[in-house]
């Protein structure tokens, strides 16, 4: 639960991790710009070196994350990450470039810092987090940073960050704006605060689009994730006043930074296992789903009835500026909102079938469980979108 920010001041935290033994003389030279801080100092640094920070994702936060904790001189670095390096990544996932393209994020990441810093021990976890490997992980470390796109891996990181007693760093981007949090259910003097104190529940499905769908200012991805790693050392060290119980929320076109104060929900049942976080926040709604059950085709079995002379209804429920970028021929263009609030239903043909797109058949199956509802029982939606159809039947449109 959010409110105002208050004049009252957060207290420090208790630093994070126990110094190492010592620096060695290349590492006084290398980090000699943090020890002459006297906040920092030569203690600092060796809790800097003993800690162990496990980063989720790869991708736009945890690029600059990663990049600015291996040259703060973290001296374990965990990276959990699954997918290749694809060339719309370049756009603002700073730790890949062109020859990584195709390559594993986690193996590109690797070799990156380590091309910074080479006494990091970065270690490669290269697998889907979920309910049944998350606490069992996160216990191996003393902080995680989450800088993940989607509701469900945001919950199970918050739920198995509790569950294993850990704190961790959470930033979110969208288009110009970004967010940057702190959450440790098991702070000292009372103070704990989780993800779910922020969101009691997930957002109604379709409502917040991922910056997939939505898009995102690349340079918005080194602010926000600059804010993670700073909130990372000083937990680490136990300087400053940290984020928990604060929202930080950036503004990229204002150029403004607000901060709310958070406060815990009093209704919030505390966590005790994990669960299936995909059903919780699911990506088509229960009721919609029922509605379009049966009414997928398929890439191919689309490009057959076209192919055929079928006299189809191709509706794009894309916006505008992914219009401009790529299309299927001889789609019209009737953005999802129009669709949902009933402006453009008596736009839309009823003797004929109508087949439904988007990108990768999110938003479109959302669309078509409102015409099933509003009595168009011949409309259906494609499977994977124009993304789908880019792969399978036209590898010449451009994809994004």
């Amino acid at each position: 639960m959010a409110s105002p920010a208050s004049t009252s001041v957060s207290r420090p935290l208790p630093p994070l991790v126990e110094p190492a033994a010592d620096l060695d003389r290349d590492e006084v030279a290398r980090y000699s710009r943090h020890l002459i801080i006297p906040n920092v100092g030569v203690t600092g640094q060796k809790r800097i070196k003993n800690a162990k920070v496990l980063v989720i994702g790869a991708g736009g936060l945890g690029s600059p994350t990663l990049l600015y904790l291996a040259a703060a001189g973290v001296g374990t670095i965990g990276i959990v990450e699954f997918d290749e390096v694809e060339e719309s990544n370049l756009q603002r996932q700073v730790i890949h470039g062109r020859s990584d393209v195709g390559r594993p994020k986690a193996h590109s990441a690797r070799d990156s810092i380590l091309e910074i810093n080479d006494r990091v021990d970065v270690r490669l976890h290269e697998f889907r987090l979920d309910s049944g490997n998350a606490v069992e992980l996160f216990s191996q470390y003393d902080l995680i940073l989450d800088g993940t796109d989607n509701f469900a891996t945001r919950y199970l990181v918050n739920d198995a960050a509790v569950l294993a007693g850990k704190p961790y760093v959470w930033g979110s981007i969208y288009r110009f704006e970004g967010q940057v949090s702190v959450f440790w259910e098991a702070a000292p003097d009372d103070r704990g605060l989780n993800y779910r104190d922020l969101y009691p529940e997930a957002p109604a499905p379709g409502t917040v689009p991922s910056c997939a769908e939505g898009g995102v200012l690349g340079v918005l991805c080194a602010s926000i994730g600059s804010v993670m790693a700073t909130e990372a050392i000083k937990l680490i060290t136990g300087i400053g006043e940290p984020l928990l119980g604060r929202l930080m929320i950036y503004d990229a076109l204002a150029m403004n930074y607000r901060t709310i104060r958070l406060r815990r929900d009093p209704g919030r049942v505390p966590v005790t296992e994990l669960i299936d976080y995909d059903a919780f926040c699911g990506v088509v709604a229960d009721e919609d789903r029922d509605a379009v059950a049966g009414g997928t085709v398929t890439a191919t079995e689309l490009a057959a009835l076209l192919d055929g002379g079928c006299n189809v209804a191709l509706i794009d429920v894309r916006e505008p500026v992914e219009w401009d970028i790529v299309r299927i021929p001889g789609a019209t263009l009737v953005p999802k909102g129009r669709i949902l609030s009933g402006d453009a239903l008596a736009d839309l043909p009823q003797d004929r079938p109508i087949v439904l797109y988007c990108k990768t058949g999110i938003r479109s199956a959302e669309v078509l469980a409102a015409l099933r509802r509003a009595g168009f029982a011949d409309a259906t939606h494609l499977q994977g979108g124009v993304a789908a159809w880019a792969a399978q039947i036209d590898p010449s449109l451009p994809t994004y």
